[in-house]
C-alpha cells in the first residue's frame, strides 16, 4: 500500500527480493495539469502496472470494500509505505504476519506527514528510516529496525526524499528476512519523546529575516520541492531555491540587503548573521541563477 514516489523503492525492493506481491493498493488517481481535465497514475500505480502487478484503488477504507479485496487477495503480510491513508482495525488485524510501516525518520521523532521537511527545517543533522509494526495510533507502533543517515548542510528535502526512499527499500528487505525468520524485534516506541511532522502548507512559506541566516537556509532547504520558501526583493515577489550562509557578520538591520551582483544577493540576518541568496524564482518567471536575475531587475543595495 503506498501512494508517491517515496514507496516505489519499496515497492520495487520487495519485488527484486523474491517476495510474492498479491495486489497494490494506492490512492485513485487524481487530475493533473493547468486544466485539471487528465487523471495522472500515481507513482506506485505505474510502478505496479510496470511490474505486471494487479492494482487496487478503493475511494475509501472504511466502507468494507477495501476489507473483502484484502480478504479476495488473503495476504499473509501487508507492507505500508506513504499511502496517505489510516487503516482501520479490521484491516491492520486481517494478515497473519501483520501490517507493517517504511517511515522516512527516525521514530519516535517525527510521526506524521511530512518528516523529511520538518527534520530539515529544523536543522537535523541526523534521520533515516524506520521499519514497524503498525498500530492503531499514527506512527506508534512498534519498532523491528532503523537505518541512520546524515543530512548534509546544503541538502534539500527533495534530495533526501530520494536517498532516504531507497534506505527505506533496503531496509524494508531486511526486516521482511527478519519477519520470515521469525526475528523481528517489537521495540515499544518511547511515547514521551514523540515529535510530530505536520502537513506542510504555503504558510510556511514567507521568509523573515528576523530569524537567524541558518534558519532561514534551513527553511529553503526544508520547503524543496513543494510550497518553497518565498521572499520580496525590490518589491517583486520571489521563490527561493538555493542559499548559503555566510562565514561574516553584519550590524545592518535585518533583511538589509548587503550586496547584490555576480556573487548573490547576500542579506543581513537576525543576530548578525548573513544569508546568501544564488538562486530564485521571480512570480512569473523561470528559475535561474540570482547574478542573471540581477541583470533584468537590479537591487538598490543600503
Amino acid at each position: 500500500m503506498g501512494t508517491p514516489e517515496f514507496a516505489v523503492a519499496s515497492l520495487e525492493a520487495i519485488a527484486a527480493a523474491g517476495h510474492t506481491v498479491c495486489g497494490v493498493f494506492s490512492q485513485p488517481d487524481r487530475p493533473v495539469g493547468r486544466h485539471q481535465g487528465k487523471l495522472q497514475p500515481t507513482p506506485v500505480k505505474a510502478a505496479a502496472q510496470a511490474l505486471g502487478l494487479p492494482v487496487y484503488q478503493p475511494a475509501k477504507l472504511r466502507d468494507g470494500t477495501a476489507l473483502a479485496l484484502i480478504e479476495e487477495l488473503d495476504p499473509e503480510l501487508i507492507v505500508v509505505a506513504a499511502y496517505g491513508r489510516i487503516l482501520p482495525d479490521d484491516i491492520l488485524a486481517y494478515p497473519p504476519k501483520g501490517c507493517i510501516n517504511v517511515h522516512s525518520s527516525l521514530l519516535p521523532k517525527y510521526r506524521g506527514a511530512a518528516p523529511i521537511n520538518w527534520a530539515i527545517l529544523n536543522g537535523e543533522r541526523e534521520t533515516g528510516v524506520t521499519i514497524m509494526h503498525m498500530a492503531s495510533e499514527l506512527d506508534a507502533g512498534d519498532i523491528i529496525l532503523q537505518r541512520s543517515t546524515a543530512i548534509d548542510d546544503n541538502e534539500t528535502a527533495g534530495a533526501l526524499f530520494t536517498r532516504l526512499a531507497a534506505l527505506g527499500g533496503e531496509a524494508l528487505v531486511q526486516a521482511l528476512d527478519q519477519i520470515g525468520a521469525g526475528t523481528a524485534a517489537r521495540t515499544p516506541q518511547d511515547h514521551a519523546a514523540a515529535t510530530f511532522a505536520p502537513m506542510l502548507s504555503k504558510e510556511l512559506s514567507p521568509m523573515d529575516f528576523g530569524r537567524t541566516a541558518w534558519q532561514l537556509h534551513n527553511q529553503v532547504r526544508g520547503l524543496q520541492p513543494w510550497p518553497v520558501a518565498v521572499t520580496e526583493l525590490g518589491g517583486i515577489r520571489c521563490k527561493v531555491f538555493s542559499t548559503d550562509v555566510c562565514e561574516d557578520r553584519s550590524d545592518a538591520a535585518p533583511g538589509t540587503v548587503l550586496s547584490a551582483g555576480k556573487d548573490g544577493i547576500r542579506i543581513a540576518c537576525g543576530d548578525g548573521s548573513v544569508l546568501r541568496i544564488n538562486e530564485l524564482q521571480a512570480d512569473g518567471g523561470k528559475r535561474m541563477s540570482a547574478a542573471d536575475y540581477l541583470r533584468g531587475h537590479p537591487i538598490h543595495v543600503s
